[in-house]
């Protein structure tokens, strides 16, 4: 039985083969569900990969269980959003709460400056859209891609005190 997941570390460049590895497997069934191979999570090569981890703008997150990754999540900050971007979770962890107990941990350790947080996800991401609702996430718009839609939502940051930002 795996030990019980560490609190979130701070991912750098060091990682970045660890995260690609991690992120190939949590988006090949995002790939089938949405018929897009071409999904760009899935052609990152680990260059970029370690590049977007190494970029000051970008915070990495990651949890480990018995020394392994099983999630990980960045968000770039950009003026005074966060944009949050490739919230992965291995697939033998998925439905145990680890993405939505990591993407609020983020958002708890991301600068003041951060008034807003901002995602999308696939409309066919069952999982990740329920998640992102119930985490108080609101769909703000929706963009065509090849065969479906992208879904972006927007979430204000909310004090510890519960006042918004």
């Amino acid at each position: 039985m795996a030990s019980p997941p560490s609190p979130p570390l701070r991912l750098g460049p060091v990682d970045a083969g660890e995260v690609l590895t991690l992120q190939r497997a949590a988006y090949v069934p995002e790939a089938r569900a949405h018929e897009n191979i071409d999904l760009p999570p899935l052609l990152e090569t680990f260059e970029q990969t370690k590049e977007a981890l190494g970029d000051p703008a970008c915070f990495a997150w990651g949890v480990r269980e018995s020394g392994r990754l099983v999630a990980s999540v960045r968000i770039v900050v950009d003026g005074g959003a966060g944009l949050v971007g490739r919230l992965i979770v291995a697939p033998d962890r998925q439905g145990h709460g680890l993405g939505s107990a990591l993407l609020l941990a983020a958002e708890a350790a991301m600068p003041p400056s951060v008034t807003v947080f901002r995602l999308f996800t696939g409309e066919r991401s069952a999982g990740p859209l329920r998640m992102y609702r119930k985490l108080g996430y609101v769909e703000t718009h929706r963009t065509p891609e090849e065969h479906y839609e992208l879904v972006h939502f927007e979430k204000p940051r909310v004090r510890t005190d519960g006042t918004v930002r």
